[in-house]
C-alpha cells in the first residue's frame, strides 16, 4: 500500500510543482507544532499548500508523505497500521488531505498524536468537524482557517508583484496615500469589479471558461459529500441546504426574516439555525450579528450573505449591486476583525469604526453625527478625508 501512496504522491507532485505562488496563510503557520489543521472551503488552495510544504520539507532533507484520505484503496484501511509501516521506512512528516472523508478520523488522529513522534498537518472541510468530533482533538490540534483570495492576493497573482497588507487603522487614517501608491500602475476599479465576479477562488485561473459551473459543482460537493461525511446532515436532506442558499439569494441582507426563510426553504426554525451554522462553517454563508451586550445579546444573525461575491454571481439569478458591495466588505473585513450591524450606518468594526457602504452618490446623511464614521464607496480610485474606496478593504490579508 505504501508503494501505491508514493506513486499517487509523485503523480500529484508533477502538477503542483508548477504552482509557485504561496497564500497569505503559509507565512502564518507555525510548522513546528506537532499537529496542524487547515480548514477552508473547497477550492481555496488547501491541497496546494500541503504540496508546497512537502516541497519545502524535501529541500530540507525531511522524509514526508502526502496521503489523501479519500483514495478508494484506503476504504476500510487501518490508519494506524499505515503510519506504523511508514514510520518504519523513516517517514517523519505526514500531510493528510480530506480527513473528514475518512471514517472515525478523529479517533485515528488522537491515537496518532499520542503514540507516534511524528508531525502531522491535515486539511478538512470545517473546524466543526474537529471541535464536534467524537474524540477531544481541540487541545491537541492547532487550527488555521484558509479563506479564498483577498483582492490583494488576486492582484499579486495577476500582476506577478508583491503587494503590502494594511491594518484597518492604516486604511482608515492613511487611505489616500496608500491608494495613490497602488493605483499608480493598476487600473484598480476595473480589476476590482473583475475580482468581485471571478477572483475569489484560485482555481479560476485554471478553469476560466467553465468557472461558474465548477463553482456550482464545488457547492454541490460540499453539501452532498462533505457535510454528510462528518455527520452534520443526512443525505436525504441535503436538498434543503441548497434550497436555503437559493432563499438567501432572494432575500435582502437587511430583511432577514427567519420565519419566512424557514417556510420558503421548507425547514423548521430549529433546523434552520443548525443548517445556517453548517453552511457558515463550510464557508458558504456569512453571518453578521447586531452589536449587543449581556442578556440583550441577540443570538441570531442580523444580516446574512452568501460567503463571497463569486458565489453571488454563480448562484443567484438577480445580483443586486448593493448586496455585492456589502458581501465584499463583510467577507474581507470579518476574516481579521469583529464586524457587527451598526445602529447608524451599515457596519461597526471592532466596536470602534462605523462604515456606510455605497456607490459614488452616497452621502453622510446617515452617519453625519457618528464619531469615527466613514463612507466606503464603490467606483472610486481614491478617497478624501472620511471617504474611503471600497476596494481598499481587500488589502487586510
Amino acid at each position: 500500500m505504501l508503494k501505491t501512496i508514493v506513486r499517487y504522491q509523485n503523480r500529484l507532485k508533477s502538477i503542483y510543482k508548477k504552482i509557485t505562488y504561496k497564500r497569505y496563510l503559509f507565512e502564518q503557520i507555525d510548522f513546528d507544532d506537532k499537529m496542524i489543521a487547515i480548514f477552508g472551503a473547497r477550492g481555496v488552495g488547501k491541497t496546494t499548500m500541503l504540496f508546497q510544504y512537502l516541497f519545502d520539507l524535501e529541500v530540507q532533507g525531511k522524509k514526508s508523505l502526502y496521503i489523501s484520505l479519500d483514495y478508494p484503496f484506503l476504504a476500510g484501511a487501518d490508519l494506524i497500521d499505515i503510519f506504523e509501516i511508514c514510520i518504519e521506512q523513516g517517514y517523519e512528516y505526514f500531510l493528510l488531505d480530506e480527513v473528514h472523508r475518512f471514517k472515525d478520523f478523529s479517533l485515528y488522529l488522537k491515537t496518532i498524536y499520542d503514540l507516534f513522534d511524528v508531525k502531522v498537518i491535515f486539511t478538512g472541510s470545517s473546524a466543526a468537524s474537529i471541535l464536534n468530533a467524537q474524540s477531544d482533538l481541540s487541545r491537541r490540534v492547532t487550527l488555521y482557517n484558509l479563506y479564498g483570495f483577498s483582492l490583494r492576493e488576486y492582484l499579486e497573482f495577476v500582476h506577478k508583484r508583491k503587494l503590502q497588507t494594511f491594518s484597518i487603522e492604516e486604511i482608515v487614517y492613511d487611505h489616500k496615500t496608500i491608494a495613490q501608491k497602488i493605483c499608480s500602475d493598476i487600473d484598480i476599479v476595473s480589476e476590482f469589479h473583475r475580482y468581485l465576479q471571478f477572483g475569489y477562488y484560485p482555481f479560476y485561473f485554471d478553469k476560466k471558461s467553465s468557472y461558474y459551473q465548477n463553482l456550482l459543482n464545488t457547492i454541490n460537493l460540499t453539501i452532498d459529500l462533505d457535510l454528510p461525511s462528518i455527520g452534520l446532515v443526512e443525505q436525504k436532506y441535503t436538498y434543503k441546504l441548497k434550497r436555503l442558499l437559493e432563499v438567501i439569494c432572494e432575500s435582502e441582507p437587511f430583511e432577514v426574516n427567519f420565519t419566512k426563510i424557514a417556510r420558503l426553504a421548507e425547514i423548521s426554525r430549529v433546523k434552520l439555525y443548525d443548517y445556517i451554522r453548517y453552511l457558515h462553517d463550510a464557508q458558504m454563508v456569512l453571518l453578521v450579528e447586531e452589536l449587543a451586550k449581556g442578556l440583550k445579546r441577540i443570538q441570531k444573525p442580523a444580516k446574512m450573505y452568501l460567503h463571497n461575491t463569486n458565489l453571488l454571481y454563480a448562484y443567484c439569478d438577480n445580483v443586486k449591486i448593493g448586496t455585492v458591495r456589502e458581501t465584499f466588505f463583510v467577507n474581507q473585513v470579518s476574516y481579521t476583525h469583529t464586524i457587527n450591524v451598526a445602529k447608524y450606518g451599515d457596519f461597526i468594526v471592532d466596536k470602534k469604526y462605523t462604515f456606510e457602504i455605497g456607490g459614488r452618490g452616497k452621502d453622510f446623511s446617515q452617519i453625519k453625527d457618528i464619531k469615527n464614521s466613514f463612507l466606503v464607496l464603490d467606483g472610486i480610485q481614491k478617497g478624501e478625508k472620511r471617504v474611503i474606496p471600497l476596494w481598499l478593504f481587500g488589502f487586510l490579508y
